[in-house]
């Protein structure tokens, strides 16, 4: 119907399908079609390609994906190409739209997934300047996970009139089985380790509070006789896309995460998240522990509780 969207959904509910495949539908009726995916993170931004390109074999439909870290030059010749999807993060959108390389007069449907988490990440006046730059008629579809004073604000500002979809029952899954872990300060580490090797522990996602903490954490562990890697904002793309791939093909079994670099990672089978690190918000919390228990899955999620 052509209307604005605002979708409530917890990570994990199948969202992106929700809003590519009517997407791709529209681009197959009319090629003129464009639709700008704005993300958080790059992690994300590679999984709605992957995801994209999944649905559009043999369809002939072009996207390009716009996000920090990686080589600019390929993505200025794909923009070249007039791709019907720009997915990028806001950082590097504005880049190229500060290098006119990217024009978005043309573009007549934005998508503002995990809108919440742009919001946070401190990404309010990029998203604003780059909407301003769109059509003021356009198609507007806006995701978040949680629904605060600040959002509904951006709402107000962003759509018009919008249908408003509700497919949160509660904000954690009820797959996801909650623990705590008790530990005595002098021997986190080693009741860390203790805990990893015990049965069933085949794929565990760690989330530490800082970047050097994960670091050193992965590091720690692989001495202790526990394949690791790590993911963290300082790492490069392709050594955080290195380290995803060996957690997703089983090579390691566990991956020490910051609370940014995992947000809206989609990796299946986790069994266990660890939260070696208290989160620093309920909303962290429950994007944490999402990792597992995904798509009717069982999961675990234990937090770690000094004594």
């Amino acid at each position: 119907m052509g209307k604005d969207v605002v979708g409530l959904a917890n990570t994990g509910t199948g969202k992106t399908a929700a809003f590519l495949v009517p997407l791709i539908n529209r681009v197959i009726h009319d090629r003129e079609q464009r639709a700008l995916i704005m993300v958080p993170t790059r992690e994300l931004a590679l999984q709605i390609e992957q995801e994209f390109y999944g649905f559009t074999k043999r369809l002939n439909i072009n996207a390009v994906t716009c996000v920090g870290g990686a080589n600019i030059q390929p993505q200025i010749r794909v923009l070249r190409r007039n791709p019907n999807f720009v997915i990028g993060t806001p950082g590097r959108l504005k880049d190229l739209i500060d290098r006119r390389d990217l024009d978005l007069s043309k573009f007549g449907t934005v998508v503002l997934d995990e809108a919440d988490r742009m919001l946070d990440m401190g990404f309010i006046g990029d998203m604003r300047e780059i909407l301003a730059l769109m059509p003021k008629k356009r198609h507007t579809l806006f995701f978040s996970a949680t629904l605060s004073r600040d959002i509904e604000k951006l709402i107000g500002e962003f759509l018009n009139d919008p249908v408003r979809i509700s497919v949160k029952t509660r904000d954690t899954a009820a797959t996801i089985d909650q623990d705590v872990v008790y530990f005595d300060p002098s021997t986190k580490f080693e009741k860390l380790v203790e805990t990893l090797k015990e049965q069933n522990m085949d794929k565990v996602l760690v989330f530490g509070r800082t970047k050097h903490g994960v670091e050193r954490l992965a590091r720690d562990l692989t001495r202790a006789g526990v394949k690791a890697e790590s993911i963290h904002g300082d790492k490069t793309h392709g050594h955080r896309q290195k380290a995803l791939g060996l957690f997703k093909q089983d090579q390691v079994s566990v991956l020490v995460a910051t609370d940014v670099a995992a947000r809206g990672l989609d990796i299946s089978g986790v069994s266990h998240v660890i939260n070696y690190d208290l989160p620093g918000t309920y909303e962290d919390y429950t994007h944490r522990i999402g990792r597992t228990g995904r798509a009717g899955k069982a999961g675990k999620a234990l937090t770690f509780v000094a004594k």
